[in-house]
């Protein structure tokens, strides 16, 4: 699975805060920020907009290195995504995601069939 594929199966390349970091872009962060807050029901500041994509070695934002579930789990069950998780299909946990993002589940179940195959 290419790593700009995020656990969930979510694009990074598509996602603001990927975009507003690999940019430099603070209008984007700024946006983002005001976006996220208004989501969530909390203050996020822009420059805690910064992102290089959930399964790489770069940084993170802090949702998604320390509070989101679907990531959380999968690292839990030592999964490099939940496309190599059996219970996929069925899980309320990644749902969120995968009935907003049809494309998601597409990379998801690609990238099942390609993890499975490298080990």
């Amino acid at each position: 699975m290419k790593n700009d594929v995020a656990v969930c199966g979510l694009d990074c390349t598509h996602c603001d805060a990927y975009l507003a970091t690999v940019n430099d872009d603070l209008a984007l962060r700024e946006k983002t920020a005001q976006k996220w807050s208004e989501m969530n029901q909390t203050r996020i500041l822009p420059e805690q907009i910064a992102c290089e994509g959930c399964r790489t070695n770069g940084i993170k934002n802090l949702y998604c290195l320390e509070l989101c579930e679907i990531r959380q789990c999968a690292r839990k069950k030592g999964y490099a995504s939940c496309g190599e998780c059996a219970e996929m299909e069925d899980c309320r946990t990644v749902d969120i995601i995968l009935r907003h993002h049809p494309e998601a589940r597409d990379n998801l179940r690609s990238a099942g069939n390609e993890e499975t195959k490298a080990k």
